[in-house]
């Protein structure tokens, strides 16, 4: 199998149908709030290339020979290096969509809204789609504050509230459960199969799991001017929160949310996959087949993508985690 790619920047098409030029490429798919960022190195040893000026816009399709490439989105370019001899184009780009990271501080209250409210303004804002989980679009809000803040950080707060991936893709504005494998719609994504003899290389990580029992939250009870607790999991050896919530419902939230999150954080695997798959993505389910007992058993989820290409190479590099429990 060889490798393909088609790279489209300041009208040039390159390509191993044109010319042969790819000395690297690296793509790191990240979720959440976070930019994919691409590195690429080119051979410029006629000098038919040009150099393109920071933000100027790149489009990614990989793949293999024979088979349809696989879009990868659109990029700007943040940095170009050109050395020599012999004479390479360097450019690092990060993913359009979050080039921006939804800008401009504000200052807004939000009162007795809804997740889905929330996100159907923001998007509004700049001119996305929104798309919020099933589980999450109905959730109430009774007051949250967005105080010189920027409606991207403001997210990413919110998405931790509720344990949830804010994110911007293909201009859709999307805030779905973190770790377990939905759509915006509430679809399930359909699992990969990872099989030891397609891995390169791999590692292994678990933690104690019953280092923590349940999480605590504290609220403040104002008719009474006490605090008091809420628990989600067992109360036998609880983390407690640091933070003092204004009601009962926050506390709730932010436990459930923190509960959630160590349960994902038992273990923790990677492996290089020797021949590389366009296909793959950050919150895909996976089921491991063919290494010890314990792996083949976890339930998986993807929680970031590396893909390396060459000329001659495509592999690509998976981080996951313990998936959610539903």
């Amino acid at each position: 199998m060889t490798p393909d790619y088609r790279i489209t920047l300041q009208g040039q098409t390159i390509s191993p149908a044109f010319r042969a030029r790819l000395s690297s490429l690296t793509l790191h798919d990240r979720r959440g709030m976070q930019a994919d960022q691409l590195d690429i190195t080119l051979s410029d040893d006629d000098g038919m290339l040009d150099i393109p000026p920071t933000g100027a816009e790149l489009t990614l399709a990989i793949g293999w020979q024979g088979q349809a490439l696989t879009e990868r989105g659109t990029f700007i370019v943040d940095e170009v290096e050109h050395t020599g001899a012999p004479d390479t184009l360097s450019i690092r780009a990060s993913s359009a969509d979050m080039r921006q990271g939804l800008p401009g501080k504000r200052t807004q209250s939000w009162d007795d809204v809804t997740v889905r409210e929330i996100l159907i303004t923001i998007a509004a804002r700049h001119d996305l789609t929104p798309s919020v989980g099933a589980t999450l679009a109905g959730i109430r809000i009774a007051h949250i504050d967005q105080t010189d803040e920027s409606d991207l950080h403001f997210l990413t707060r919110l998405a931790e509230r509720f344990d949830a991936v804010a994110t911007v893709k293909s201009g859709y504005l999307i805030f779905v459960p973190m770790g377990q494998a939905t759509t915006a719609s509430g679809l399930e994504i359909p699992p990969i199969q990872l099989r030891r003899e397609t891995g390169d290389q791999h590692r292994y990580l678990v933690a104690e799991r019953d280092a923590y029992t349940g999480v605590t939250a504290l609220w403040y009870e104002k008719d009474q001017a006490e605090r008091l607790t809420v628990t989600v999991g067992e109360p036998d050896n609880t983390q407690q929160l640091r933070h003092t919530y204004a009601n009962e419902t926050e506390a709730l939230e932010a436990a459930q949310a923190e509960w959630q999150r160590l349960q994902r954080g038992v273990a923790f695997f990677s492996i290089t996959q020797a021949v590389g798959d366009p296909n793959v993505f950050p919150e895909t389910p996976a089921q491991c087949i063919g290494w010890k007992p314990q792996i083949d058993a976890t339930a998986w989820i993807i929680t970031e993508v590396t893909h390396n290409l060459t000329e001659s190479s495509y592999t690509t590099a998976l981080q996951l985690e313990t998936r959610s429990e539903q």
